[in-house]
C-alpha cells in the first residue's frame, strides 16, 4: 500500500503527533510491509487559495505556480492519506490548512446531493483513497476539544475515513512519561495492525486511545508547574 504522510506541525519529526503517527505506521508495516512517504506542510512553498475557482473551471489548472501541483500528483497516486497534525485552536496548523484548501483543483464547480447535503464533482478519479486523521492535543481530555477539527475532517472526506485523537500528547515528547506513554503507544500500534489488516479500528480500542493517560487534574497540575 502507498502511503502518504501529510505532517501539519511546524515541528516537522519533532512534533508530539509524529510519535502516535509512526507507532500507527509501525503497526501497519506489522501486518504489511508498505511504502511510506512523509511530507511537512511547512517545509513546502504553498501559497493561499485566493478562491478565484479558476482550477474548478479549467480542469484543474492553478493561478500559483508552486509545490502544490507536485503534492496532488502525490495524493492521487497514494492508497491511503494520513493527516497527522497537533491541535491549533480546535483545528489544524495554518501550513496545513493552505494546503488542505489548495486541494480544489480536484474537484470541479458542479455538484451533485449526497444524502442530505451537496459535495463537488470531482475532476479526478481519488474514489480509491482511504482517510485517517491522527490528532493530538496538549489538554487533559477529548471532550470540547477536537469536535471542530472531527467535524471539518468528517465533511472533507465523508467517506472511507478514520479518526483517532489523543489527549496530553506533550508527554510522548517527555522522556519522564515513558512508563505511560510507551503502553499508549502500543495501543496505537495494535490499531495500526488492525486497521491495515481490516481497515477498521476496534471500538473497545479507539477508546483506550483517546483516553488521557494520567488523571487530568495531574496533568493540569504538571502543566501549570512547569509554566511558573
Amino acid at each position: 500500500m502507498k502511503i502518504l504522510v501529510i505532517n501539519g506541525s511546524p515541528k516537522r519529526e519533532r512534533s508530539d503527533t509524529m510519535h502516535i503517527t509512526r507507532a500507527f505506521l509501525d503497526g501497519m508495516n506489522e501486518a504489511a510491509e508498505n511504502e511510506i512517504h512523509i511530507i511537512h506542510a511547512i517545509d513546502r512553498h504553498i501559497e493561499y487559495c485566493t478562491g478565484c475557482f479558476s482550477c474548478m473551471h479549467n480542469g484543474g489548472d492553478c493561478i500559483h505556480h508552486d509545490d502544490m501541483s507536485g503534492i496532488l500528483e502525490n495524493i492521487l497516486d497514494s492508497d491511503l492519506l494520513v493527516w497527522s497534525y497537533p491541535l491549533y485552536c480546535y483545528g489544524m496548523p495554518a501550513p496545513l490548512k493552505a494546503l488542505l484548501d489548495r486541494t480544489l483543483p480536484l474537484s470541479s464547480m458542479a455538484m451533485r446531493k449526497a444524502g442530505d447535503r451537496y459535495e463537488h464533482v470531482g475532476q479526478a478519479d481519488f474514489s480509491h483513497l482511504k482517510y485517517v486523521m491522527i490528532c493530538g492535543c496538549g489538554f487533559p481530555n477529548s471532550t470540547h476539544n477536537f469536535e471542530p477539527a472531527v467535524a471539518q475532517f468528517n465533511l472533507c472526506f465523508p467517506n472511507n475515513r478514520t479518526v483517532i485523537t489523543v489527549p496530553e500528547s506533550p508527554m510522548f515528547n517527555a522522556p519522564e512519561a515513558a512508563i505511560v506513554t510507551v503502553p499508549r503507544l502500543a495501543k496505537v500500534r495494535q490499531a495500526g495492525k488492525q486497521y491495515a489488516q481490516s481497515g477498521v479500528i476496534s471500538d473497545d480500542l479507539m477508546k483506550e486511545i483517546s483516553s488521557p493517560m494520567i488523571p487530568e487534574g495531574q496533568y493540569a497540575e504538571i502543566v501549570n508547574g512547569t509554566v511558573r
